[in-house]
């Protein structure tokens, strides 16, 4: 079999990455010459493990390939995946389908024999309608189906979250397009991974609302870590406690400063436009999305009340730029929010990121950059644990309070005990440990 896969942004390259690792011949298609030239020469244009070396295996095996010609790669494939990127409106929130719309133009007038075209950019519930009824307009006697194949990629783990999938979705309307791709999932089923064949709407519909419910897991419990500061309570513990229940699980029940990236932002808005334009309502969502963004804003506040009320005239040592660990991607990044937020109210910033300094030059003005992490904390009035890098949660404290100007640690993912931290005289303020946190001002 071999398949075609429209965009090679995040979504299309690890896809077309990872089913040419499981045998299939794929060719991967995108307008960008200098990026499909730099692809063609095994250059990874985005940080994912592992995803460089499948790339350069299975480019000398030729079982992938990169082109800049659409149509002669869409004549030869069984199976087109689109995997475009589908952005939010800044009108009104809603996902931009121009590339979806566009690509189905592009592979309509290509199309030659039987071929499913299955849509994996994530996309409101009546996107396949639309992209089947634009092929048949075009292509009234094209021979093809439509599926929706939604993506569940996590970023900084996508190569193995695809190779080691929790679940495969897969929307289609007849037996030959289930059948087509129940063939190019053959190694999925015989590992026993369940796979949910569905309509169109529902497939489309389930990628919304899975991400939709870990954005509100996520901001559940920020809300109860607020809630832990003034009550006593360990939210550390708290988590564990109720993660512990099968029906919660402990994933996603670590609080911080709000979630950001590629997915959650856009799709949670993206859902609750959906709602709104089919007459509903997802109140639950509204409520998520309006909560993060002020927890954004909260944790320039935070910030602000360690360094006694106000940031004028600090200099603040930002260690984290990127959303989360693991990646490169500044995308929503509460990171941003903090620092722009501090800026308007005086501070200077030092920054130092493992992988994200190249993107926030790029975002951000007037941030003072470095490659080593004391050098960012040195002669620093107060430091901020905005990302969850492992080498954070390490540091050399003795060392630390040296550099800086001011013994403040500002810590939004707990990688440090506060009372401990407190009896090495820190002036410590974590997320949710109780009173802990105020032990240093008491």
């Amino acid at each position: 079999m071999k398949i075609s896969v429209v965009g090679t942004g995040y979504v299309g390259l690890v896809t077309g990455a990872c089913f040419s690792e499981l045998g299939v011949n794929v060719v991967c298609v995108d307008q960008d010459v200098d990026k499909i030239e730099k692809l063609k020469n095994g250059e990874c244009p985005i940080y994912e493990v592992g995803l460089p070396e499948l790339l350069e295996r299975n480019i000398k095996t030729r079982r992938l390939s990169f082109s800049t010609n659409l149509r002669t790669a869409v004549a030869e494939s069984s199976i087109v995946f689109i995997c475009v990127n589908t952005p939010s409106r800044q009108s009104d929130g809603s996902a931009d389908l121009s590339d979806v719309y566009r690509a189905t133009e592009e592979i309509t007038n290509s199309l030659t024999g039987y071929t499913v075209v299955a849509v994996k950019s994530t996309v409101p519930v009546g996107t396949g309608r639309e992209v089947k009824a634009i092929i048949q307009e075009f292509q009234p006697t094209a021979e093809f189906d439509v599926a929706s194949n939604p993506e569940f990629l996590s970023e900084g783990s996508s190569v193995h979250d695809f190779l080691n999938p929790s679940r495969i979705v897969i929307g289609v309307d007849s037996e030959r397009a289930k059948e087509t791709l129940r063939e190019l999932y053959l190694p999925f089923s015989l590992q026993g991974i369940p796979i949910l064949y569905s309509k169109l709407e529902t497939a489309e519909m389930i990628k919304y609302a899975s991400n939709a419910f870990l954005a509100a897991k996520v901001t559940f419990i920020n809300e109860i870590a607020d809630l832990c500061e003034q009550t006593g309570v360990d939210v550390r513990d708290l988590a564990y406690g109720i993660g512990l229940d099968e029906r919660i699980g402990t994933q996603h029940l670590r609080p911080g400063p709000g979630y950001g990236g590629l997915c959650f932002p856009k799709d949670t808005i993206a859902l609750v436009q959906t709602a709104k334009n089919a007459g509903s309502r997802v109140r639950i969502i509204e409520t998520v999305v309006e909560i993060n963004n002020q927890r954004k804003i909260d944790m320039a506040k935070r910030v602000e009340t360690a360094c006694g009320g106000s940031v004028e005239n600090k200099t603040v040592a930002m260690l984290g730029l990127t959303f989360k660990p693991g990646t490169d991607d500044l995308r929503d990044s509460p990171s941003i929010a903090v620092i722009t937020a501090l800026q308007k109210n005086g501070a200077s910033i030092q920054a130092h990121d493992p992988l994200g300094v190249q993107h926030a030059r790029e975002i951000l003005e007037s941030v003072s950059y470095f490659d080593d992490v004391y050098a960012a904390i040195d002669g620093a009035d107060v430091i901020v644990i905005a990302t969850a890098w492992n080498l954070y949660g390490n540091l050399d404290l003795d060392r630390l309070k040296k550099v800086a100007q001011s013994p403040v640690v500002v810590d939004f993912h707990n990688l440090y005990d506060a009372v401990e931290m407190h009896e090495m005289g820190f002036d410590y303020f974590g997320i949710g440990q109780g009173h802990a946190n105020r032990l240093s001002r008491e």
